[in-house]
């Protein structure tokens, strides 16, 4: 069985930052693009950042410059550096990880983690 488990959110100051990480477990043949998206109350799920495979990465405007993703293939984890972050930064905050395993390829989601930027 497949899971995606967050961590590292919490609540920060504004100009704060905080590290997201995100561990794949379970009979994974190989990983594809992964990313971040955020849920803030009310709206739709949005992307934030995500990576390919091959390390390319791709960001929303609102956190170019901001925010870093990155990913460990040896240790099966994606990561997420926000820093400046600000209060609309605030929202759940999901890992999504295109996984192969002994069925095709297709998408899995975390469990989600708060983030919560205070004035």
């Amino acid at each position: 069985q497949v899971q995606l488990v967050e961590s590292g959110g919490g609540l920060v100051q504004a100009g704060g930052s905080l590290r997201l990480s995100c561990a794949a477990s379970g009979s994974i043949f190989r990983f594809n693009a992964m990313g971040w998206y955020l849920q803030a109350p009310g709206k739709l799920r949005e992307l934030v950042a995500a990576i390919t495979s091959g390390g390319s990465t791709d960001y929303a405007d609102s956190v170019k410059g901001r925010f870093t993703i990155s990913r460990d293939n040896a240790e099966n984890t994606v990561h997420l550096q926000m820093n400046s972050l600000k209060p609309e930064d605030t929202a759940v905050y999901y890992c999504n990880a295109e996984l192969r395993t002994v069925f095709p390829a297709r998408h899995y989601w975390g469990q989600g983690t708060q983030v919560t930027v205070s004035l």
